[in-house]
Formats: C-alpha cells, structure tokens, sequence
C-alpha cells in the first residue's frame, strides 16, 4: 500500500510500520516547505538505512545512530552533511519522547562531527561591505534604498 502527503511522498510501508509511518507524518507536520521536504528527505533515507539493517525505526540504540554516522562518512558525506541529519534524527526522536512511544532519546549521547566555523562561502569582507554601504550613503536615495 502506498500512502501520498505533501511532506512523505509515496512512502510504503514494507519500510514504515503505521505506527512509525503515524509518528513521522505528525512529526513532519510541524514543518512546511523546503525544510519540510528536507527533513522529509532525511527521515526517509534514516528509515531506509534502517529498514536495510533489519532494524525498526524507534527501536534503535545509540550505537545504530553512530553507526549510520559512520557510514556516511565512509560514503564520502560532509561533516555538515554528517549533522544536519542527525540533528534531523535527534528533532524525531525528542518528538517521539514527548509523544510516549520512547522512553530516552537514542540520540543524546551521539557524537557529532565538528563543524568549521570558517566559512567557505565567497563574499565581501568586512572592509568592503563599509565601502559599499559609504557609497550607497553617497548616492541618490533609490540606490540607497537597494542596500538593506
């Protein structure tokens, strides 16, 4: 049987039980648009990862959790990669705390990669951002009005 929602798009439940399929909608429910779609995204890869490993989703353990970090790192992922989707994982097990189907979250205890504060993205510094807002000051008001 293949169930269709915005958020869990043509997921089967030869992966999901309904319980867990239930729990994932209503978390999911609490996200729209591309975050939504994107922890969508992550779930159903978790939930894929474990359904290779013969392990339901809310029965994993913390090692289970350090194992999928792990072999995303064998695949080559990034370490940003790494821990958005065990943040994302981290966000469904507390929802699955607060809902009563886990005791403990598997996930406090997990390891999660460093991450580099320095950021890679190409951009203007610090001296020039004061040049251009100097000269958006200088201009006439529409082309000040273009600078936030």
């Amino acid at each position: 049987m293949t169930i269709t929602t915005t958020t869990l798009e043509r997921v089967t439940d030869d992966v999901f039980s309904d319980l867990e399929l239930r729990t994932l909608a209503g978390f999911l429910g609490g996200y729209s648009g591309l975050t939504g779609d994107a922890y969508a995204l992550d779930l159903r890869q978790f939930a894929q990862w474990c359904h290779d490993r013969h392990i339901a989703v809310f029965a994993v353990a913390r090692g289970d959790i350090e194992a999928l970090a792990r072999n995303l790192e064998d695949r080559g992922r990034v370490r940003a990669t790494i821990s958005g989707r065990l943040c994302t994982i981290a966000c469904l097990y507390k929802y699955a705390v607060e809902e009563g189907l886990r005791d403990q979250p598997p996930t406090v205890h997990v390891r999660r990669p460093r991450l580099d504060y320095q950021s890679n993205a190409t951009g203007l510094d610090h001296n020039e951002v004061s040049a251009m807002l100097v000269a958006a000051g200088l201009a006439v008001a529409r082309d000040h009005a273009l600078i936030p």
